[in-house]
């Protein structure tokens, strides 16, 4: 069974399965992360959607430059989670189901491309306090120790 993090899903609510693959990136002590400015602002693990037809390794890479503009190395499997939100940006009520990666950035490429997010790096305990999701919060605070 995975684990649920957030909000009890709702009764009356109908979810889209919308799986996604995150990461969590570690260099020199620190970890590089995405701050999205909408439709909320808010510090996240660099990831998101895995598309059709895609590997979640293909999306991971993916997702990671697109937010960060960092290549990545190594990447390991930690665990998944599942939540259910409100994604406003697609007008969707989703069970997002969180794959949770362990890699390196490797190489700086260029700035993020997604529009509205920027890198940022944080110290791990900076990031498990303020990551905008209790199970991005949780995995980083889980290998915190470990860096």
């Amino acid at each position: 069974m995975i684990r649920r993090f957030g909000e009890v899903p709702r009764n009356d609510t109908r979810y889209r399965l919308r799986p996604g693959v995150y990461a969590i990136l570690e260099r020199g002590g620190r970890l590089l992360v995405t701050h999205q400015a909408e439709p909320v602002p808010e510090y996240q693990l660099p990831g998101g959607g895995i598309d059709p037809g895609e590997t979640p390794l293909h999306a991971l890479h993916r997702e990671v430059m697109e937010e960060t503009g960092w290549r990545i190395a190594r990447p390991r499997r930690l665990g998944a989670f599942r939540r259910f939100t409100y994604m406003p940006e697609y007008d969707l009520w989703a069970e997002k189901l969180c794959l949770i990666y362990r890699a390196f950035p490797a190489r700086q490429i260029c700035a993020p491309t997604e529009p509205g997010h920027r890198a940022e790096w944080l110290s791990p305990n900076q990031a498990a306090r303020m990551l905008g999701n209790q199970g991005d919060r949780h995995f980083v605070s889980r290998i915190a120790d470990l860096l």
